[in-house]
């Protein structure tokens, strides 16, 4: 362990960003040091960007890889921008408006008048499962129930 208290030293570690555009790669090498590169997301000279990039940094290095993290920009502007797949909110019985109620951070928190956003979701579903918090099965779901309902929400 380093004094910073990674136990990692010795091991790559990838951190990439998935974009419409450019697939960014940041490298903590195993010496420490980090490295970062800029690919074309989509190319003809490579099937996967990010697969590309980590190949790229480590060249011929044998050290093992101990991390690869990846999120993707992709799907959250797509999300955020309504583009793509409508977007179906799963829950337990009860919490269907749960993210419509949402909490009480508003800019003006004395408005009258409050203006939310759209919802994400086009649609709920509520099904009837629960665990504890050992992870124990209080209510098992109901397969059966939960195809109905996906199907639903499929030809809506």
């Amino acid at each position: 362990m380093n004094d910073a208290g990674d136990t990692n030293l010795g091991a790559w570690e990838f951190w990439i960003d998935r974009g419409g555009t450019f697939t960014d790669i940041v490298a903590r090498a195993p010496d420490g040091s980090l490295r970062a590169l800029k690919l074309l997301s989509e190319s003809a000279l490579y099937a996967d960007a990010a697969a590309e990039g980590v190949r790229r940094l480590r060249g011929d290095s044998a050290a093992r890889t101990a991390a690869v993290k990846m999120g993707s920009t992709v799907a959250t502007n797509a999300l955020l921008e309504r583009k793509g797949a409508p977007t179906v909110f799963v829950t337990n019985p009860g919490f269907g408006d749960a993210l419509l109620i949402g909490d009480q951070k508003r800019p003006d928190i004395f408005a009258l008048h409050i203006a939310k956003p759209a919802p994400l979701h086009s649609q709920v579903i509520e099904l009837d499962c629960r665990r504890d918090a050992e992870g124990k099965v209080l209510a098992a779901l109901d397969e059966a129930v939960a195809l109905a309902a996906r199907r639903r929400a499929q030809s809506a």
